[in-house]
């Protein structure tokens, strides 16, 4: 584990996991302290940039821009493919990719497009020519859904010939190939050969939002960890079961963070207590002010009211899915905040996976507007990542110390020295994200991956040092003794 988790450079950041920040480019068009352009990006805080969404032309089977006088052309101050790419030159360790397709696009001319050799040659001609033009360093393979909308059977066979064919251009000169899935399992099943893409593809960025919404008829989490019982299948935990099931290697996967929520009006006004998957409510929901959207809303928004009007929101925490949300009156609320993207980070990290995505750094709060929801800071020490508090208990358990004595180790020094510097850097992290107000949630998965994967570096170190073998002549370290104690630090 020691190996997977020092020597797996995926990415440049600190901790070899990739963080991928989507920007969606309609933002710009938004009104007042929403309105999001390329020099709003951070580029420190990401691995790699996603420029969303440029088109397919059918006609002529190429690459195309959907805005061309914000993409191509710069008719519009803070937009632009060249500006994006610009941010290289503030972090040179940055990766910027051009996302192709996204829900607009369809499924319909995608299909047609995998389906036919010429077609697919066209395309890939000129991805090259736009990632050379533009200075994109790869793609991410936006197919929203083979087999689905309108698609055929064959496209779970031709996604697979498409993708080959794109690595197979790509690999010279380096480029990456991301491709986003869908995480409901219906669309897994049919859409995905999941096996055989794993061959090809770089990142496999899981869409692990919009589980759930106004479409289902009941309040319900837009992103649960877990379902709400053993027999649901629309979470996260089950998206990355499958995945991994299927043959995926976990630091393949990436997994995809709403910053955003989901709104619902209840059908019953007077309606006293909230069941997820249970309360009905209408078939709209009601929209934000700057998004504009029924039924959605970002981060942005949510604590724009919050600040605004705190005492008009009843702040809830549905146990199940670990998911925040919030009522006022009719109107409901479920979203992800810095608890909840603290929980899905730790998963991620449980599982090895290659890092996290965020859609879209534009709703976060990008500006620093807000006031700081309540629970922030603590999610990073007291809630799920008090690392330093499990160390400084395991340092001192008699059992530990028993281990250590019939190893001849002198003593839990190398604990006690691991846990200083550990408590030191969980400080700067937590300093780092009170002096910067903006991007709040970002920051929270930032700060998160770090904690996660120091957790497991920890982990991995203490084992490591209970396993070293004894010297001749000591004996009385049993397999029950090393499980007492590995238990006692995963569980505390």
């Amino acid at each position: 584990m020691s190996c997977v988790l020092n020597c797996q450079n995926i990415s440049e950041s600190g901790n070899g996991k990739a963080v991928i920040c989507y920007m969606t480019t309609w933002s710009i068009y938004r009104t007042d302290d929403a309105k999001f352009r390329i020099s709003d990006i951070d580029p420190t805080l990401c691995t790699h940039v996603v420029y969303a969404f440029s088109g397919f032309d059918e006609n002529r089977n190429t690459v195309k821009s959907l805005d061309p006088g914000l993409d191509t052309d710069g008719k519009l101050e803070g937009g632009g493919y060249k500006a994006m790419a610009a941010l290289k030159e503030k972090n040179p360790n940055l990766k910027v990719l051009l996302s192709i397709g996204g829900w607009n696009e369809g499924s319909l001319k995608f299909s047609n497009l995998a389906g036919s050799p010429t077609a697919r040659k066209t395309f890939i001609k000129s991805i090259l020519e736009f990632l050379t033009t533009y200075g994109f360093d790869g793609i991410d393979m936006h197919w929203k859904f083979p087999t689905q909308r309108d698609g055929k059977p064959e496209d779970k066979d031709n996604c697979v010939t498409l993708m080959k064919e794109i690595k197979e251009a790509f690999t010279p000169a380096r480029y990456t190939l991301a491709m986003s899935v869908g995480a409901q399992y219906y669309v897994m099943e049919a859409a995905y050969s999941l096996p055989k893409l794993n061959d090809y593809v770089d990142y496999f960025i899981l869409l692990a939002y919009d589980y759930h919404g106004v479409w289902d008829g009941v309040v319900n989490a837009n992103a649960p960890l877990y379902g709400l019982n053993k027999d649901d299948v629309f979470s996260i935990d089950k998206s990355l079961r499958y995945l991994m099931y299927q043959g995926i290697s976990p630091k393949k996967i990436i997994l995809g963070l709403a910053l955003f929520g989901r709104t619902f009006i209840l059908e019953k006004a007077d309606t006293e207590d909230i069941e997820f998957g249970r309360t009905p409510v209408k078939s709209e929901g009601f929209d934000g002010p700057y998004t504009k959207e029924r039924g959605f809303i970002g981060y942005n928004e949510i604590c724009m009211e919050l600040t605004k009007n705190d005492n008009d929101w009843i702040r809830l925490w549905h146990e199940k899915t670990a998911t925040p949300y919030l009522r006022n009156g009719d109107k409901i609320i479920t979203y992800d905040n810095a608890r909840s993207l603290a929980a899905k980070v730790k998963k991620a990290m449980e599982f090895n996976l290659g890092g996290v995505m965020a859609y879209s750094i534009d709703t976060d709060d990008f500006k620093g507007l807000c006031d700081r929801e309540p629970d922030y800071v603590s999610i990073s020490f007291k809630g799920l990542h008090n690392f330093v508090e499990k160390f400084n208990r395991i340092a001192s358990n008699p059992v530990l110390q028993k281990v250590l004595k019939n190893l001849n180790l002198p003593d839990a020094q190398k604990l006690g020295s691991l846990s200083k510097s550990t408590e030191i850097a969980h400080k700067n992290h937590l300093w780092t994200t009170e002096s910067s107000p903006n991007y709040p949630l970002l920051r929270a998965i930032v700060d998160s991956l770090t904690l996660a994967t120091e957790e497991k570096i920890v982990m991995t170190d203490m084992v490591s040092l209970i396993n070293e073998k004894p010297k001749p002549g000591n004996t009385g370290v049993t397999t029950n003794s090393i499980f007492t104690v590995v238990c006692y630090f995963c569980f505390l």
